[in-house]
């Protein structure tokens, strides 16, 4: 496996894709790893488990022949997320396949375990570990995490609540590796902001929500350009964590985004906790702050491409700025 320092130069853009419940698929991976970015998809969306067999030949060998086509331009390697917290019953199953696959990089959620780190060190893979305070950071490199994802206030999904500048500067006075920022981040403008801040990669997952490539229904994409930040709801009411979700999704669904009880964390449940017949991801869509930055629907490709072209422009602008 190349390493992340290695990795950055040889990326579009700084950008690692998140993965995103039944939202992130082998159609969106291959885009983003082909647009010059890493993509990533969790192995709970492979289903059933042995599905995720053919999602990983098939990134594997989409990207390969993309790479063998365009030599000069490289699809960029892929992510798996495991869940691994202990509710996940089919961790092992799932461990297995990746490390047969040998998947360059895997990130890992909802606990840090070390025979989680070995078995991917085993054949030389990367572990990156979500965080959402300094503690956990701490935790996930002690146990043998090689990198650490901050996720912090304003991201979508299960979001962490403190500031990405206090979040980044607590992990950087320890740790000097491989560090990932997502929060809010949907403009080149705000991944040169991540670098600023201290991050190696912006962690870019909303966004991607837009693309025809998203395995989303079409009235979530359309949702997701015309809301802003002020449409985004923090609940941990639909599966017992914090997360952020669409203020759009919560009222289709008949309930107010306004008074929303509080779960019992102890009863976490990655469908649904809401006793509704509504679901977290499904018919609750999850969404970070920063998709007031869209404007408009585009692919994959062309949403990479826009990200380049405000990445560069704001270096520019900076560079002004700074005389």
């Amino acid at each position: 496996m190349t390493s992340f320092t290695d990795l950055r130069s040889q990326l579009r853009l700084p950008v690692v894709g998140s993965p995103m419940f039944i939202a992130s698929g082998p159609e969106l991976v291959k885009a983003q790893c082909q647009a010059g970015i890493v993509g990533s998809f969790p192995s709970l969306n492979a289903r059933p488990a042995s599905q995720l067999t053919d999602w990983l030949d098939e990134i594997s060998e989409s990207n390969a022949a993309h790479t063998a086509a365009n030599p000069q331009q490289p699809a960029a390697p892929f992510a798996v997320n495991l869940i691994v917290h202990r509710s996940n019953n089919r961790l092992e199953e799932d461990l297995a396949e990746v490390v047969r696959h040998q998947v360059p990089i895997v990130i890992t959620s909802l606990g840090a375990r070390e025979e989680v780190n070995d078995a991917v060190h085993s054949y030389g893979g990367v572990v990156l570990h979500d965080v959402i305070n300094n503690r956990f950071a701490n935790k996930a490199v002690e146990k043998g995490a090689d990198g650490v994802i901050a996720v912090a206030a304003g991201a979508g999904g299960h979001a962490g609540a403190q500031s990405p500048f206090a979040l980044v500067q607590e992990i950087r006075s320890w740790f000097d590796g491989p560090l990932l920022l997502s929060g809010a981040i949907a403009h080149g403008r705000s991944i040169l902001a991540a670098l600023a801040a201290g991050a190696d990669f912006a962690y870019i997952g909303s966004a991607f929500l837009s693309t025809p490539e998203a395995n989303v229904v079409d009235d979530y994409r359309s949702m997701i350009v015309e809301s802003g930040a002020d449409d985004v709801v923090y609940s941990n009411y639909f599966t017992g964590v914090k997360g952020n979700y669409l203020r759009g999704s919560i009222v289709a669904s008949g309930l107010d985004p306004d008074n929303l009880p509080d779960a019992d964390p102890t009863k976490m449940d990655f469908s649904s906790s809401s006793g509704s017949d509504s679901k977290a991801w499904k018919d609750i869509w999850g969404s970070g702050q920063g998709i007031g930055a869209l404007g408009q629907q585009r692919t994959t490709a062309e949403l990479v491409e826009t990200f380049a072209a405000q990445f560069d422009e704001a270096k520019q602008q900076l560079q002004a700025q700074l005389g």
